[in-house]
């Protein structure tokens, strides 16, 4: 039996050193940065138009920019995450739906890609 244990506790410190225990970690993201990257690609074919920079052409005090997010965020009883993804599905004043355009996982991964940039003030990455 001890000689079974110590067989064991060598192939965990073997599998543990060579990475395969964090594997899911790395694929996690891996995920997340496509994710961005398909949110990236979907804003800059979609919104980047009146959207630049974070900026808005239109109505120039609804920016994606952090502070104007969190000043209208507060008219949704969700996250903030869940209020961008409403925005983009419903549009509002010039803004257009795009529930019809973009598919659900599409609204998902803008909307994360806008929330990420904005808290990071539109900077270049």
């Amino acid at each position: 039996m001890a000689r079974l244990s110590g067989l064991i506790l060598t192939l965990l410190l073997i599998v543990g050193a060579t990475g395969l225990l964090s594997a899911p970690a790395i694929a996690i993201d891996t995920m997340e940065s496509s994710a961005l990257e398909r949110g990236e690609q979907i804003f800059n074919s979609n919104c980047a138009a009146c959207h630049m920079g974070g900026g808005n052409v239109i109505r120039a005090n609804r920016t994606l920019k952090i502070s104007d997010l969190n000043d209208h965020v507060e008219a949704y009883s969700s996250s903030p995450l869940e209020a961008l993804e409403h925005e983009i599905e419903d549009g509002l004043n010039a803004m257009p739906s795009y529930a019809d355009k973009l598919s659900e996982e599409e609204i998902m991964a803008v909307a994360t890609y806008v929330e990420q940039r904005a808290e990071f003030g539109w900077s270049r990455r």
